[in-house]
C-alpha cells in the first residue's frame, strides 16, 4: 500500500496518516521532515533539493509507505507511484480552528511539537489561506491525471467513514 496525504495546514493529514499507519502497520512520512533541515540550528532552513529528493526516493523505493504534506511541485514521481492520492479539502474555518487549536496545545505542553510563537501562527494562517486559494487548485491540476486513483474528503465525517471502510 502506497498512499500520498495531500492537504493544507491543519486538514488532518497527520491524524489520518498515523490511523492508517497504525491499521496497516505500514510507516508514515511527514514531508516537513524532508523539507527542513533539522539539523541547522536556526528555524525555517530548508534541506537543499538534492538531499531533499534523496529522501524522498528512499521512501519511494520501499514497499508501503504513507505519504503526507503540503508540498506539490516536487512530488510527481510520489503521486505517480501511489496506489491512492487522499486530498483533504477542509472548510476554511476548520483548518484554522485546528491550527490555532495545536498552537495553543503546544504552547501550554498538552502537544509536542514545533514552538510557534503568535506571530507564526498568524503568518501560518495567512499562508494557509493564500495556498488554499492559489497552490490548492494548481495541485487539483497536477494530480488530474491520477484521477482514477484520487479521492477527495471534504469533511471529518468523510475522513472517518474513509478509514472505515479502507
Amino acid at each position: 500500500m502506497r498512499v500520498h496525504i495531500f492537504g493544507c495546514s491543519g486538514s488532518g493529514k497527520t491524524w489520518l496518516s498515523e490511523k492508517l499507519a497504525a491499521k496497516y502497520n505500514i510507516p508514515h512520512f511527514d514531508l516537513d521532515t524532508i523539507f527542513w533541515d533539522h539539523s541547522q540550528n536556526a528555524y525555517g532552513m530548508k534541506m537543499l533539493a538534492e538531499k531533499r529528493d534523496e529522501l524522498l526516493n528512499d521512501i519511494l523505493k520501499q514497499e508501503n509507505w504513507i505519504i503526507e504534506g503540503v508540498y506539490y511541485s516536487w512530488l510527481s514521481r510520489s503521486f505517480e507511484k501511489a496506489d491512492k492520492i487522499i486530498v483533504l479539502d477542509i472548510p476554511k474555518r476548520v483548518y484554522q480552528y485546528r491550527i490555532v487549536k495545536r498552537f495553543l496545545k503546544r504552547k501550554v505542553g498538552i502537544e509536542k511539537g514545533k514552538r510557534e510563537s503568535l506571530k507564526s501562527v498568524r503568518a501560518l494562517l495567512k499562508w494557509t489561506d493564500q495556498f488554499q486559494s492559489n497552490s490548492f487548485p494548481e495541485t487539483l491540476q497536477m494530480i488530474k491525471p491520477y484521477s482514477e486513483k484520487t479521492i477527495v474528503l471534504t469533511s471529518r465525517k468523510a475522513v472517518n467513514n474513509f478509514i472505515l471502510r479502507t
